[in-house]
């Protein structure tokens, strides 16, 4: 705990100003937002600079905003499961472009943001509550949502606040632990959006998204 703590000062000022340009985010256009939707769509399985290329290829080439599955798939190459997230962005991309224009903000509610991961994981295909929460948290809203892939889960298992490691986690196990973890961070008062990006930089070197 103490090794994590010192981590925590000698990054805390890096990690508060990646969660400030996470807010500014938000502010930036209906297709910037729909793009780290399909940022997200991506993780799975995946590691996140790569899925973070891709994204910034198919933006380049306007395939993500236009392209059809059999365009975009092979830029997701690094992503894996290429096919099945192309058709996931343009499935997607079908909810929130209507008559040439992007509209995804209207789904977001800032004040009641676990309504609005609810509405992401029932609506869109091939996100759950770790990739809505991630989507949520690169936009502005996470301080109380829990990221929890494996990186997460490893130091959550590490400092004792789960037993194990769950391969996939249910909505209410994955509730439970982010409750769990809720808990720990305010027992170390780190808080959790930050802590969330302490553990990647801690597993990583550095701080990313």
């Amino acid at each position: 705990m103490k090794e994590l703590k010192e981590h925590y000062k000698k990054n805390k000022e890096l990690i508060r100003n990646r969660l400030k340009d996470f807010e500014d985010s938000y502010k930036k256009s209906d297709k910037h937002i729909f793009s780290e939707l399909c940022f997200c769509i991506l993780t799975p399985q995946a590691e996140a600079v790569e899925c973070d290329k891709a994204i910034k290829k198919l933006k380049s080439t306007g395939l993500l905003y236009n392209g059809n599955p059999k365009a975009i798939s092979p830029y997701l190459k690094a992503a894996r499961f290429l096919n099945r997230k192309a058709e996931f962005i343009v499935g997607a991309r079908g909810l929130f472009k209507k008559n040439g224009c992007f509209s995804i903000k209207p789904y977001i509610d800032g004040k009641d943001i676990f309504r609005t991961r609810e509405w992401f994981v029932e609506n869109i295909k091939g996100i759950g509550y770790k990739e809505a929460s991630h989507f949520l948290r690169n936009i502005g809203f996470g301080k109380d949502l829990a990221i929890l892939d494996v990186h997460i889960l490893k130091n959550l298992k590490d400092y004792g606040v789960i037993n194990k490691i769950s391969k996939s986690l249910t909505k209410n196990e994955y509730i439970k632990t982010e409750s769990k973890l809720r808990d720990f961070c305010k027992k170390i008062n780190i808080p959790m959006d930050e802590l969330d990006l302490l553990f990647w930089s801690k597993e990583t070197g550095f701080i990313f998204k």
